[in-house]
């Protein structure tokens, strides 16, 4: 039967890494081939017919939904699967994470996304080098790979960024940094996604499916623990990231601090003195020495050492 949906790519896969490109859409791969590749655009008008038709129940409302959240599931004699990746698009942010969405049984392979996603790409590339994965199990495993490659690139750099904020800060004593608050945003979003990604990535490592031999769990449970490694990694940068950020918070408090203090000394010197210019210089008659020449030399030395005895105090009770 014959759908107007067209594939992003489609592919026989033979067990001497090899691949050909179908022009069909059958759900079985041809003759001699060891499964069949399906990838497409969630958008493709067709897609939801084909899906419904050749993909079973759930499986299929998975492949189809606008949202999902990294899963694994054993559906009948398949598996449903659904991982994310950085987003690497231009003009987009990594931490925005784009979904993949997989079913997969022992001889098809059906990949579903929104935006696009390197990964898949890197897959697509082995199939044209004639290096393709030979098995299905193959497949998730080299997909998981290539994601988590791109999850532990994200990682590093932001530990980077987060080595430079600490050696300016602590080394060189900025006071200010506009990135932390960005930085720490990104982190956050990172790790929403990642979390429940090793929980997938764990589960896939454990599944027991005619998809997934057991022999090929192991490098499976390896992505996992890599997957694991780049969590871990997150958490340490939010902790240094919020340690960074309490003590610029100190600081500024303690800089404040120390201003309002000296604002504060300053305020108890002076308001006596305003006091005194203030009562001597009303316009009215009777001011001490308003008529003499001495008058105004006189005020101003007895403000100067009022100033000063005022200071003088101030030092002995240790306010300065």
């Amino acid at each position: 039967m014959s759908y107007k949906f067209t594939p992003l790519h489609a592919f026989d896969v033979f067990e001497n890494g090899t691949g050909i490109p179908v022009t069909d859409t059958i759900p079985a791969p041809g003759k001699g081939a060891a499964y069949r590749w399906f990838h497409c655009d969630l958008s493709d008008p067709g897609l939801e017919e084909w899906v419904t038709r050749e993909v079973p129940g759930v499986s299929g409302q998975t492949l189809l939904a606008l949202e999902t959240r990294p899963r694994i599931d054993e559906l009948g004699d398949g598996l449903i699967v659904s991982l994310r990746g950085v987003n690497l698009n231009d003009g987009a942010e990594a931490e925005d994470m784009v979904s993949l969405r997989l079913w997969a049984t022992a001889r098809l392979i059906v990949t579903v996304r929104k935006r696009r996603i390197f990964a898949v790409d890197e897959v697509r590339k082995r199939i044209d080098e004639n290096r393709a994965p030979v098995t299905v199990a193959d497949f998730l495993d080299v997909l998981s790979d290539e994601l988590i490659d791109r999850i532990e690139t994200v990682s590093l750099g932001l530990d980077d960024r987060a080595d430079a904020m600490e050696t300016a800060v602590y080394d060189k004593g900025v006071d200010r940094l506009p990135d932390l608050a960005p930085l720490r945003r990104t982190v956050i979003k990172l790790r929403r996604h990642l979390g429940p990604q090793l929980d997938a990535l764990n589960a896939l490592s454990q599944v027991e499916s005619p998809v997934i031999p057991k022999k090929t769990r192991p490098r499976l449970h390896e992505n996992a623990n890599r997957a694991a490694r780049s969590f871990e990694e997150l958490n340490e940068v939010r902790e240094r990231l919020t340690a960074l950020s309490d003590h610029l918070d100190l600081t500024q408090t303690v800089k404040l601090g120390r201003n309002s203090f000296t604002l504060s000394v300053v305020a108890a010197i002076f308001l006596p003195l305003s006091f005194l210019t203030g009562l001597f210089g009303v316009n009215l008659g009777g001011i001490p020495g308003g008529s003499s020449v001495w008058g105004f030399p006189t005020f101003v030395g007895a403000l100067f050492t009022l100033g000063i005895v005022l200071w003088l105090i101030l030092r002995l009770r240790r306010w300065l």
